[in-house]
């Protein structure tokens, strides 16, 4: 039997600690190693969650403004005019009040006012033998109430009178109808002119304008062929029909001072001609027989060396000017 003394067993003890010394330790794990890919799932979460908000906060707004036209369609359809048919009214009620002012034959006006009146009541409509003429018929105004009701205005000459005849018409859609006898009324009264405005004149460039503008007049009524010596370049005007008046004379012109703003000399020229009838067609004793006044605002440009007229049409609030 080998005996094993203490020094050998402590040497091989510590044999073996240094062979547990040189062989490779385990691994420990780090700490977190685990969680790392939560951690990435946790930062693409929350990036898609801020795309989703940033992208909310702009489509939402471009969204709702596309969506604008059709609440703005709505609107547009709650606020349109009624449609009530004011061509057709306007001509029904004319014809109405041609036979309605006409009573040289009561027995006839009956009959032919039974179509434009509901069944049983053309008796409403009755008036005294000869107690209307009515003459210069004229529609004036429409005015629609809804979508099936309109006062239409008639101006006549009433017995010699200007007066208004005010028919209430009735639509259905399809047909018309008076929906009420007609009511006469005062014509509209007569407006008064406000007092013209005054501006500054330029004497120099009216002496410059006349002997331009007379001759402008007369090729204008004339000489329809010499037009464009006094037009300005790339602009058209119709020339006056032939034969139909004779330039006299260019009695009066006013041309406003040269205004401050652009940078062409343009200005609009008041002018009053006098006109004369084609050779035969005056009649009288002498005189301005055949004669007439026309009153004009004529534009013009200056060029740099003579002036072209621009545009020609009539002068509005001429009266007491």
């Amino acid at each position: 039997m080998v005996k094993t003394s203490r020094r050998d067993t402590a040497v091989r003890d510590r044999a073996d600690d240094d062979h547990d010394l040189d062989a490779p330790r385990p691994r420990r794990p780090k700490a977190g190693a685990g969680g790392r890919w939560w951690v990435g799932v946790g930062r693409v979460l929350l990036w898609a969650f801020i795309i989703v908000v940033i992208f909310n906060g702009i489509w939402f707004p471009i969204r709702n403004g596309f969506s604008l036209p059709s609440s703005s369609s709505a609107d547009t359809e709650t606020t349109e005019a009624p449609a009530f048919p004011e061509a057709p009214a306007a001509a029904f009620a004319l014809r109405f009040a041609d036979t309605y002012l006409d009573t040289s034959d009561l027995e006839a006006r009956q009959s032919a006012l039974v179509p434009f009146v509901p069944e049983g009541e053309v008796g409403s409509l009755n008036v005294p033998a000869d107690g209307l003429t009515g003459e210069n018929l004229t529609v004036v105004a429409v005015d629609v109430l809804d979508d099936h009701n309109a006062l239409v205005v008639v101006r006549a000459d009433v017995n010699g009178e200007p007066m208004s005849l005010q028919v209430p018409v009735y639509s259905d859609g399809d047909a018309l109808v008076l929906s009420g006898p007609p009511a006469l009324l005062a014509a509209p009264a007569q407006a008064s002119l406000p007092e013209g405005v005054s501006y500054d004149t330029d004497s120099q460039a009216a002496e410059q304008l006349r002997d331009t503008l007379s001759g402008f007049f007369e090729v204008y009524a004339e000489e329809a062929g010499h037009l464009d010596r006094y037009v300005e370049p790339g602009v058209s005007i119709t020339p006056l029909p032939a034969n139909t008046l004779e330039f006299h004379e260019l009695s009066d012109i006013a041309v406003p001072s040269q205004s401050s703003t652009g940078d062409d000399d343009v200005r609009q020229v008041a002018a009053t001609v006098l006109w004369s009838l084609p050779s035969g067609d005056a009649a009288g004793d002498g005189g301005n027989t055949g004669q007439m006044v026309q009153n004009y605002l004529v534009t013009v440009v200056d060029s740099g060396s003579e002036w072209y007229v621009r545009d020609i049409q009539g002068a509005p609030h001429s009266f007491g000017g």
